[in-house]
């Protein structure tokens, strides 16, 4: 929003949207609140800041129903060989990466969250590294294949299983005989490690290891005293991978307590290669159950897709069957996710309910909930641009205050909108945020930093951090994401403001969308591991006329789906401000209409009930209620809820002093 425009009843053409073509290029985790469910295993993980994710084979990309599976249900990939040694560099110092590039390219135009695997590991070795004897031979090559891998995926991977399975079977608790151990003795796997951060300093780097589940096995211990190790000295090392190859009976009985041991340590743990031979029910539960009852697991990966993909097929050890059904595993697993238990379906597509928005939408609306409450130094006229959140039982919202003197911010929370009215006031301008102009708040938990986000506009893009939504002095003074306005908005903005600052994550990336009340639409582009910082590649994501795409984006994933949602406020050819809809099956777009035209509009007055009497004529900037909290800004696929900001039809003058509320939409027209 512009808090310097004013703005009369003013004609505006509304034009069909003209996408620009896309350009290709999870602290402690929290439970979902009880009544979120996601009817897909990636997507219900995602509620808790975990991922749910698969072994690929390049091989098998062409199979659509392979394809469908993997793009429904999976919100990671993990390469089942296309990132290994004797596929990457079979002969010295020359690498092909062209496999490993189907998969990362892939995954990150579904986003999908990319594993690497694995950048050491005694077998699938060509033969000339396994016949190397000279020890400064090996440890330049080892370094070398693991600083070339690593870069050429930088800022792609989210984590790597940077040594694999070095320690022996059986009762010594020892590393195990390799070329690695025997010529560079136990200490290549540090070396492995710290070469790796060099290499890429964002990627988790893992260490990965089968039969290291149960807690008093010998193997176990052994990986546990060199994670102990590890951490005490410095050593970089972010996660342990059990690989979780498991028999009939699913995982031992003290698992989650291997779990909980390990992360104790300071690391995160992942189960990062999943099969249970004759695919239990109760053993699939129970492991994605321990998994999810210790804070630091964050992530789950199935070892294959069908179980005619597995390495273990005539176990028949998998979540879906030889022709792509789910079996009843898959019930019991995403269950024990925390969501839908619906009956199984066959074949590889989405049930449309689950996944699908309707093409026209009714609401209902409250009356005004929130207004302003000036005090002694805070000369308050309207309240607006909010964004909310729903954490630990309460809302916790954030809104613009507008005035005469300027912009700035403010802070409630409430348990139940009944109690929004008589919330507190929380001034932003009275901690590190500072005074001066900051305006069109956007509020976010950040999984993998543990760190809440308030993004917001200051003449550039900037944001504070917080560790405790709840505590309004706990706002970090502000910095931007742009050193300036990049070259792009400059050349396009005309007399417009660059305005309305909205960041959303996939697994693999963080994208910054803004506006310019120019028609223009830009997106910025970061990867995950390197948010907040590193926003480059700025384009124009979409772009129309002036009042027909003016500013106040929002974009969402929508639950349950690979689709996401972008909402952009239009000023109608009555003057009232209202919103346009279009979804993409990736944050990079290209973006297709839904209700878009200012007929079929997504909210407009028009397409409003007030039962508590017409208050307000304009549905303006304003945010969606969130099925979670975290950085993907995941909403339910029905029974929306929008809050935004109306104003009494008749009130003109200045448009700082204009007298914006808060009400809420419930959608009127959903089909569940």
């Amino acid at each position: 929003m512009n808090p310097l425009k004013r703005l009369g009843r003013r004609r505006a053409s509304v034009l069909s949207l003209l996408a620009v073509a896309a350009l290709v290029t999870p602290g402690a985790a929290s439970a979902a609140p009880d009544d979120v469910r996601a009817s897909t295993l990636g997507a219900q993980a995602a509620q808790s800041g975990r991922y749910f994710g698969a072994a690929v084979a390049a091989g098998r990309l062409g199979d659509g129903t392979y394809t469908g599976i993997l793009d429904r249900e999976f919100n990671s990939v993990t390469p089942e060989n296309e990132m290994k040694w004797d596929t990457v560099e079979r002969s010295r110092g020359s690498f092909n990466f062209g496999p490993g590039d189907q998969i990362a390219n892939r995954a990150a135009a579904h986003g999908q969250r990319l594993r690497g695997h694995t950048l050491v590991w005694h077998q699938q070795l060509p033969g000339w590294v396994s016949s190397i004897r000279d020890a400064n031979t090996l440890r330049s090559v080892m370094n070398n294949h693991i600083t070339q891998v690593a870069n050429h995926y930088r800022g792609k991977v989210y984590a790597w299983d940077v040594v694999n399975e070095a320690f022996a079977d059986g009762g010594s608790g020892q590393m195990r005989s390799s070329v690695f151990r025997d010529v560079l003795g136990t200490g290549f796997v540090e070396e492995a490690f710290r070469t790796a951060r060099s290499a890429d300093p964002s990627a988790k780097l893992c260490y990965n290891d089968y039969n290291i589940e149960n807690w008093s096995d010998a193997k176990t211990q052994g990986v546990y005293r060199m994670v102990r190790d590890f951490k005490a000295r410095g050593v970089p090392i972010d996660c342990v991978g059990l690989q979780s190859h498991f028999g009939a009976g699913g995982p031992p009985a003290g698992f989650q307590t291997t779990l909980s041991n390990f992360a104790a340590l300071g690391v995160d743990v992942q189960i990062t290669e999943l099969d249970i031979a004759q695919a239990s029910t109760a053993a699939y539960a129970n492991t994605v159950r321990a998994c999810m009852n210790v804070a630091r697991c964050t992530g789950i990966t199935v070892w294959g897709i069908r179980d005619s993909d597995s390495w273990r097929s005539g176990e028949n050890p998998l979540l879906f069957d030889r022709n792509g059904n789910k079996k009843p595993a898959y019930q019991s697993t995403l269950t024990a996710l925390g969501g839908s238990a619906a009956a199984p379906r066959t074949g590889s597509r989405t049930p449309r309910s689950a996944a699908a928005l309707p093409s026209s939408f009714r609401w209902s609306s409250s009356g005004p909930l929130i207004a302003p409450k000036p005090d002694s130094t805070h000369n308050i006229a309207g309240i607006k641009d909010p964004s909310v959140v729903y954490y630990n039982g309460k809302y916790h919202l954030f809104a613009s205050t507008a005035s005469s003197a300027g912009y700035n911010l403010v802070y409630l929370s409430f348990s139940d909108w009944s109690q929004a009215g008589s919330a507190t006031h929380h001034y932003l301008d009275r901690t590190a945020i500072g005074a001066g102009y900051r305006a069109a708040p956007q509020v976010f938990y950040n999984t993998q930093q543990r760190l809440w986000y308030l993004v917001y506009q200051t003449g550039n893009a900037s944001y504070s951090t917080n560790p405790d939504i709840s505590n309004p002095n706990g706002w970090s003074a502000p910095r931007n994401f742009y050193s300036s306005m990049p070259d792009i908005i400059r050349q396009n903005i005309g007399n417009g403001y660059w305005v309305d600052m909205w960041v959303i994550c996939d697994s693999a990336n963080c994208y910054l969308f803004s506006s310019d009340d120019n028609g223009h639409l830009y997106r910025s582009q970061t990867t995950a591991g390197q948010f907040p910082n590193g926003f480059t590649n700025t384009v124009i994501a979409a772009q129309d006329s002036k009042y027909a795409l003016f500013e106040a984006s929002n974009v969402y994933k929508v639950q349950g789906s690979n689709q996401y949602l972008l909402l952009v406020e239009a000023i109608g050819s009555d003057g009232r401000r209202y919103f346009r809809s279009w979804t993409a099956s990736s944050l990079a777009g290209s973006w297709s209409p839904l209700a878009a035209s200012e007929s079929n509009p997504f909210a407009k007055s028009g397409n409003v009930t007030f039962p508590a009497g017409g208050w307000t004529r304009d549905i303006s900037h304003g945010e969606m209620i969130r099925a979670g909290y975290d950085q993907t800004l995941t909403i339910p696929a029905c029974k929306l809820q929008y809050l935004y900001q109306g104003k009494d039809p008749n009130a003109g003058g200045d448009y700082n002093n204009l007298p914006w509320r808060l009400g809420l939409l419930t959608q009127s027209n959903s089909t569940c």
